[in-house]
């Protein structure tokens, strides 16, 4: 019972973690991801302390100098053009902000669990995920619901009423979107690496079934979780074996399982399109494209019509090109696409730092963990991929993952592995 509470605890640790949100009752500023940092800046303190030793990786340690170029680099930016948009020149702050907030996530798990490593991560992450589809569709279907979470929880959700769109505690639009792809990415990696071959049938099944609950509830909320879905998807089909000349066993164990989901899943679908008016809305929502092509021939949804028509926004002349503008902040560009925005906020100086710290941290983890590549590639592409929908980025997953090596000396370590281990804290490579 007690475990169960704390296990609770924890994700809503998670929650905080990967959807933060602010309170009615705080300061604007305040906001979850801000709490959990300033939890994880002195309980780092303490343990480097105990450790009587500071040292930090070389792949953080690099990571932390391309934060700061960066942010030099946007300071730049305002300083010529003599504004006063810092939304990115400050970026180094939302980086330390990140990682202690990641080192409160991670010391929590391990503090409950024993141990924490990719796998164990990455359940967390699934379970928020799902908790937050759920969540989404209790809000949009009962007002009582709605009105208590508007009451308490500040997380812009003016805007998503006013464009009709689903939100959780922190989940909604194209943040939801992007996290939700991230953890349908992390998935598909422990089905095409050991997990379908040495845990049980069960788990497998339960696992399939969270990853295309979030496919389809996630596409509902934003339809950006369709990118990480798809790429999930694609390493699945291309790297358990199913297109080799000789298919193993365990894979044929798997597809089997994977193909029994997804009848059963498209029958209920169907079921319930047919009979129920809402849920035929939040489908023809979420797979509008395919309704379109469907319907029409062509495939296309509001969002792309708009983003080919009216959102491809570039400089005019040769400094915006090279240091922008120094404005980012609002629709100061009528642009959402992140190409454009960054470019015009920081020019293509600014950009290239900026593309080159993801482009370090896809090859850093690479590297070091060469047999999940198709996960590390995967989340590299989607990195850049993005930004031809959205201006954010995909810093809050590799935060974490540099927590779990400071914490646990390895991202994939296995539980009996830490067990018989004399020391199981590494704390002064964080």
């Amino acid at each position: 019972m007690i475990k169960g509470l704390l296990i609770f605890f924890v994700g809503l640790l998670v929650s905080g973690y990967f959807f933060s949100f602010g309170f009615t009752f705080l300061p604007p500023s305040v906001n979850t991801k801000i709490i959990l940092a300033g939890i994880g800046a002195p309980l780092l303190f303490v343990q480097l302390f105990r450790a009587q030793r500071v040292e930090i990786s070389r792949p953080l340690f690099s990571a932390t100098g391309l934060a700061l170029v960066f942010s030099l680099v946007c300071y730049i930016a305002t300083d010529v053009n003599r504004t006063d948009d810092f939304a990115y020149a400050t970026y180094y702050l939302s980086f330390a902000i990140w990682l202690l907030a990641g080192y409160t996530v991670v010391m929590a798990i391990r503090q409950v669990h024993g141990y924490i490593n990719f796998h164990i991560l990455t359940y967390y992450l699934a379970a928020v995920c799902l908790a937050q589809c759920i969540l989404a569709l209790w809000i949009d279907s009962s007002p009582g619901v709605q009105s208590l979470v508007d009451r308490y929880i500040e997380q812009g959700q003016a805007f998503a009423q006013e464009v009709d769109r689903l939100y959780g505690i922190g989940a909604s639009l194209d943040n939801a979107g992007v996290r939700f792809s991230i953890v349908l990415i992390m998935l598909s990696a422990l089905f095409t690496r050991d997990l379908f071959q040495k845990k049980p049938l069960l788990l497998t099944a339960l696992l399939l079934i969270v990853f295309f609950a979030i496919f389809i509830l996630g596409n509902i909320m934003a339809r950006t979780t369709s990118i990480g879905g798809v790429m999930g998807l694609l390493a699945m089909f291309f790297s358990t074996g199913l297109f080799h000349r000789i298919i193993r066993i365990e894979f044929v164990r798997f597809f089997t399982v994977l193909t029994i989901l997804l009848l059963v899943a498209i029958l209920i679908s169907m079921y319930f399109y047919a009979h129920n008016e809402l849920f035929r809305g939040y489908m023809r929502f979420a797979f509008e494209g395919f309704f379109n092509y469907y319907e029409t021939g062509e495939f296309r949804t509001d969002s792309t019509d708009k983003l080919s028509m009216n959102m491809w926004v570039w400089p005019t002349d040769t400094r915006t090109w090279l240091i922008g503008t120094g404005l980012f902040d609002g629709w100061i560009f009528n642009t959402d696409i992140g190409y454009c925005r960054f470019i015009l906020y920081c020019g293509l100086i600014g950009f290239s730092v900026f593309a080159g710290f993801f482009i370090f941290h896809g090859l850093s983890f690479l590297s070091r963990y060469r047999q999940y590549k198709l996960l590390f590639l995967s989340l590299f592409a989607f990195s850049f991929v993005i930004w031809f929908k959205v201006s954010t980025d995909i810093f809050l997953i590799y935060a974490l993952f540099y927590c779990v090596e400071g914490v646990q000396g390895a991202l994939f370590t296995s539980k009996s592995t830490v067990e018989n281990e004399n020391s199981l804290l590494h704390l002064g490579n964080i």
